[in-house]
């Protein structure tokens, strides 16, 4: 085990813990967590939907009023308290410890279906090469690649995402084997530089294609009418939250690795707008050869746009198959995919690693094989069968909504309002910030972020309860929407009530205090 660093009496032993060897490391992997497949195929199509280009200052106050705050939050309770989410929320309060295992268990969720999709982008990234998906991608898609049947669960396996499936995970977990500097780091360092690079390629060669300026108009031709409606609001605050992956235990994480006298504030800032400037060169990259598809094609842009899945296997495909050098735009954009989805899904793992070490008191290899290998089996047994789109679509739709919403809710109530910890935290992180968090600060996170996020949540329990989602068998919901959010709220008091090993601090130290 490695030796501890100095500091003060009763510190946790950051040192075995592992930790990011720069600022600028630390940086690089907050982007990396940050900037995923959401950036690339969900921002553009919201923005387009809810005012084009008017949708630019609701976006911009989403982040100044609960993107930024939240994500700050995170850092100071990470940077505090020197541990895993649970550890974290334990330090801050004992009873509030089951908030962090709510965090652990929805990355566990995530984890287990978002390796998949990267899998998928990364068998398409060798289908570009020669346009394998044929003149039809939509069935190639859902027929030969996925064999998709009818909505249920099967055990019929498919061998073309199983193979995929299965060396994603091999590289994930060799990288969390090997640490928060070798590994995640290092990940880091490689990947972000070569994701920046390959898209900045991918934007300047779909701003050439004919139709590309037609593509930027549909998006930036702002519609100021949006402005008055509060879904618009509601789904700028949305895009940012999601977006910034605050809310589920990353950043907490994270930044339990970072040295004391880091500038946490000013980091926040530059991993904020790191994230909205990407998602802002992919609404340009995206919806430039939406516009080349829509000038092919002889329809507008309103019958090309499209976001997720269907963006991504089946949008993409078709511009490839009609614009000039479409190889390499697929081996850009599918590569792009790859490297994005990787950073975050190593982002979100490690907070499952690092809070069974700190809970279990274990080294980084058996954590890793302990928590890798049951996820890496789960995901491969119900992400690579015939009916694995439907239990990922409806698992990521439920745990996002019901789980990463509800948990950031209760998060910030909590911590306002019942422990009162945000004067401490705010003073934690002004000792060494750069930029002051005052009564703002405090006012965004007690009440405005609380309140539209609550909102935000009120509206898509309405949209759930009145309407089955996208018509799926109601025992499906119940099992793997429903039945899945509240499997991992039950199972987040109960290994609450787990002893912490001998010799953990988890008394809450007083403002100015370490551990």
């Amino acid at each position: 085990m490695a030796t501890p660093e100095p500091g003060p009496a009763g510190a946790a032993d950051h040192g075995a813990r592992g930790a990011f060897s720069s600022r600028t490391v630390f940086i690089l992997a907050a982007i990396g967590s940050a900037v995923g497949l959401g950036n690339i195929w969900r921002f553009p199509y919201v923005a387009y939907e809810n005012g084009g280009g008017a949708f630019v200052l609701p976006y911009l106050v989403a982040l100044l009023v609960a993107g930024l705050p939240f994500l700050l939050l995170d850092y100071a309770l990470g940077h505090r308290y020197r541990g895993s989410a649970p550890l974290s929320f334990a330090r801050a309060g004992r009873r509030s410890e089951p908030i962090g295992w709510w965090q652990v268990g929805i990355c566990f969720v995530i984890a287990v279906y978002y390796a998949a999709v990267i899998a998928w982008a990364l068998r398409y990234t060798f289908f570009s090469v020669d346009q394998a998906w044929g003149a039809d991608p939509e069935s190639f898609f859902f027929g030969s690649f996925l064999q998709v049947g009818d909505p249920g669960v099967s055990i019929d396996l498919v061998p073309g995402v199983a193979v995929p499936l299965l060396l994603v995970w091999v590289t994930v977990l060799a990288v969390m084997a090997l640490g928060v500097e070798k590994g995640i780091g290092a990940t880091a360092v490689v990947f972000i530089p070569l994701l920046i690079i390959a898209f900045l390629v991918l934007v300047v060669r779909s701003l050439f294609l004919t139709g590309a300026g037609a593509g930027l108009d549909a998006l930036f031709s702002p519609q100021w009418g949006a402005l008055t409606d509060t879904g618009v609001w509601a789904a700028a605050f949305g895009q940012i939250f999601f977006s910034l992956s605050v809310g589920f235990g990353i950043m907490i994480t994270y930044a339990s690795y970072v040295g004391r006298r880091t500038d946490m504030t000013g980091s926040g800032l530059v991993v904020g707008l790191s994230n909205c400037s990407f998602e802002l060169l992919a609404g340009i990259g995206v919806f430039a050869a939406l516009g080349f598809m829509a000038q092919a094609n002889g329809v507008g842009v309103d019958q090309v746009a499209s976001d997720g899945i269907g963006l991504a296997f089946i949008a993409f495909p078709a511009i490839i198959n009609e614009a000039p050098g479409g190889a390499v735009i697929g081996l850009l954009f599918f590569g792009s995919l790859v490297f994005a989805g990787l950073t975050s899904l190593v982002s979100v793992i490690e907070v499952v690693i690092s809070a069974v070490r700190d809970k279990f008191e274990t080294g980084r290899l058996t954590a890793t094989l302990a928590v890798g290998v049951p996820t890496a089996v789960l995901s491969l047994l119900m992400f690579s069968t015939t009916s694995g789109i439907y239990v990922l679509d409806i698992v990521d739709h439920f745990i996002n909504r019901f789980g990463i919403l509800l948990v950031a809710v209760v998060s910030m109530l909590v911590l306002a309002w019942a422990l009162r910890a945000l004067p401490g935290l705010a003073g934690h992180l002004n000792r060494t910030g750069s930029v002051p968090l005052g009564a703002w600060w405090r006012v965004m996170l007690a009440f405005v972020t609380p309140l539209v996020l609550s909102f935000i949540l009120v509206q898509e329990l309405w949209d759930a309860v009145t309407e089955p989602y996208e018509g799926y068998p109601a025992w499906m919901l119940g099992v793997f929407g429903w039945g899945v959010c509240v499997a991992v709220v039950v199972a987040a008091f109960v290994i609450a009530m787990v002893r912490w090993r001998d010799g953990t601090p988890l008394t809450p130290v007083q403002e100015g205090g370490e551990f």
